[in-house]
């Protein structure tokens, strides 16, 4: 347990566990960070907050040496560190957990926490009982219960990010980075996330915690450093912070209160009707409707069937049953091709795998759901294809230096703005959306409800599945919540709440 430590005005007075000075780096002329600072202390939880493009990902990276930075400074233990490669960095102590999972699912738990180094060996080679032993004391360092003999492919999201964290701590990491850990958990599922980390911290670990959702940076960190344009803007501690201030800090400016439902909530002529619609073992038999220029959500936990459904409507799932009309007239669940032609549009909740061809440039995303219905043969013209693109970047504001930019060079806020913008380009009767700003920050979040509050009101339906209730709350119309694959509660905006949404998602009717 950490000795307690002496503050003179808020200033930490024993040494840190790293410090980095003046980091600067550029690609291709653009200054991602511009002298950033950190300082982290042994036993804190550490805030690493702004925008998508601010330079937390690069400050990040250069922390894990996984890029290297043109210019600055990095002391570990107060000793100079120069880090060739990730592997160096991990051996010195300096661990990363990113939201994307790097684990092998066939593989055991205790393969994986020591996936590439310090099985224990024997004679004969691996001593799996002496591996499986010290996997099992990992875990027990976390308060966490695992069968380190079962593959990590059958465990919850939840666990596997413990496997992730239980694999740095394996390596006695004295710094952990936690970039966007909790964005695809449920809340009860971060709330043990949360656990392990005060564990750690009792340890004397330095964290370093990265997340886009206001609260869990208030509920769980100590200090916080604030990024914006590549510098660092604010640093304290979070008891310092409101979250407005932190948001002025992050952003630059007061971000205007949203009002979505001004002037609506009244009735809707249905555009889309689904009955009975059901797939074997994910959705059983879910009625609803969307009308024109009305925003539907659907809330429950994870598992719920929630992803299931909007997959069944845009044809992704070819074993999908039940009745779809679209204005009136019978649409089948046959195929996406078939969906789009129809009139609706999908932005799924992983835009990197399913939405966006990252190699591909900003213009090519942007143009490929417009362009699909054309025949094979026969290219869009040039001209269209540079109006189409500059229409979309300037009404979207999307930042990136051209069309023919790589769309995996941009922040997480542009590239779900990119996948926005490619489907409202096919002027949609409805748009369903999964998940529509996971990963973003609070500005490109805003942005985003600017947009759909814009198709709102040009009359399209809109059908939004979330895990944040507040989003829900704040978007939507009606709020359909969903408990194993059924639709178990209806509610309009007047009558929802968080607390009556969680007692539906939870099964409690």
């Amino acid at each position: 347990m950490p000795e307690a430590v002496a503050e003179i005005d808020g200033t930490r007075t024993d040494a840190p566990v790293l410090s980095a000075r003046d980091l600067r780096k550029r690609y291709a002329g653009v200054h991602a960070l511009r002298g950033a600072d950190l300082t982290l202390y042994g036993g804190e939880i550490h805030g690493l907050c702004g925008e998508n493009g601010s330079g937390k990902s690069t400050l990040l990276k250069i922390l894990s040496a996984q890029i290297a930075a043109d210019e600055g400074h990095i002391a570990l233990g107060g000793s100079e560190a120069r880090f060739a490669d990730p592997t160096e960095a991990l051996a010195a102590g300096i661990a990363t957990v990113t939201q994307e999972t790097t684990l092998v699912g066939e593989l055991s738990v205790a393969e994986n926490i020591f996936l590439g180094h310090r099985k224990a060996r024997s004679r004969r080679g691996i001593d799996w009982r002496a591996t499986r032993r010290r996997a099992a004391e990992v875990l027990a360092r976390l308060d966490l219960e695992l069968d380190v003999t079962a593959p990590v492919g059958r465990l919850r999201p939840n666990e596997q990010q413990m496997v992730e964290i239980a694999r740095a701590i394996s390596t006695d990491a004295r710094v952990l980075i936690l970039d966007e850990p909790t964005s695809s958990l449920t809340d009860e599922e971060v709330e043990r996330t949360f656990r392990v980390m005060r564990v750690l911290k009792e340890h004397g670990v330095a964290t370093v915690f990265v997340s886009h959702r206001m609260n869990e940076i208030f509920e769980i960190v100590d200090r916080v450093t604030v990024l914006r344009d590549g510098c660092v803007v604010g640093c304290g501690p979070i008891a310092d912070y409101t979250r407005d201030r932190l948001i002025h800090q992050m952003i630059g400016r007061e971000l205007e209160e949203l009002s979505l439902h001004a002037g609506g909530g009244g009735a809707h002529d249905a555009i889309l009707r689904v009955r009975g619609v059901s797939v074997p073992g994910k959705v059983d038999d879910v009625a609803l409707e969307v009308g024109r220029g009305e925003v539907v959500g659907l809330a429950g936990l994870l598992g719920a069937g929630r992803s299931d459904l909007l997959d069944a409507l845009f044809g992704l799932r070819p074993d999908a049953e039940g009745d779809v009309e679209l204005a009136g007239r019978p649409v089948g669940m046959r195929d996406p091709r078939h969906a789009m032609r129809s009139g609706i549009a999908y932005v799924p909740a992983d835009r990197k795998r399913m939405g966006l061809v990252l190699d591909m440039s900003v213009r090519e995303n942007l143009l490929m759901a417009q362009t699909a219905p054309l025949p094979r043969l026969r290219r869009p013209q040039r001209s269209f294809e540079q109006s189409a693109v500059d229409d979309a970047v300037s009404r979207f504001g999307i930042v990136t230096a051209s069309g023919a930019t790589p769309v995996v060079r941009l922040s997480g806020g542009n590239q779900q703005k990119v996948v926005l913008a490619k489907w409202l380009a096919t002027e949609p009767q409805v748009l369903l959306l999964d998940e529509p700003t996971r990963g973003v920050d609070v500005g490109a979040k805003a942005e985003i409800y600017r947009l759909l509050t814009a198709a709102k009101d040009a009359g399209v339906g809109i059908l939004v599945s979330s895990s944040e209730t507040p989003e829900l709350l704040l978007l939507c119309d009606r709020i359909v919540v969903m408990y194993r694959g059924r639709a178990v509660a209806r509610l309009s905006r007047r009558e929802a709440s968080e607390g009556l949404i969680a007692r539906y998602a939870m099964g409690h009717l």
